[in-house]
């Protein structure tokens, strides 16, 4: 399933992070936020149902449900954050997902905690 991350070019390159802009990683707002969030809170609940593989998130009303949807899938494509549909949030009641079925988390990975140190050192630029 291809999803348009902006100036991701999909990683025609082949490698298992984004190569396409040739080591350049641009992120959107949006892409920022959710990260700045996983900054502070290292898991975050996700859910989908049974026949999508677009992830839910609805900790936050800043972006509509597809709007998180698209960041969400657009930073693992990235390989900024790994999303768990085998690893619900121990002690989360998941109210609110009641009607998504698969129960998941969303973390950083390795690489997504690189990246949120170097914003932190070097800043942003447009």
């Amino acid at each position: 399933m291809a999803h348009d991350c902006g100036n991701c070019s999909g990683c025609s390159s082949g490698c298992a992070g984004c190569g396409g802009c040739r080591g350049a990683l641009e992120l959107n707002a949006g892409e920022l936020e959710m990260l700045d969030t996983l900054a502070r809170i290292p898991f975050l609940p996700v859910a989908r149902g049974v026949d999508s593989g677009e992830p839910v998130y609805l900790e936050s009303t800043d972006a509509t449900v597809q709007e998180y949807a698209l960041i969400l899938l657009c930073l693992e494509k990235k390989n900024l954050v790994s999303i768990d549909y085998s690893t619900p949030l121990k002690g989360f009641s998941y109210a609110g997902y009641e009607k998504y079925p698969v129960k998941g988390s969303v973390a950083l990975t390795n690489r997504g905690q690189q990246v949120l140190d170097l914003l932190e050192k070097q800043g942003i630029q447009e």
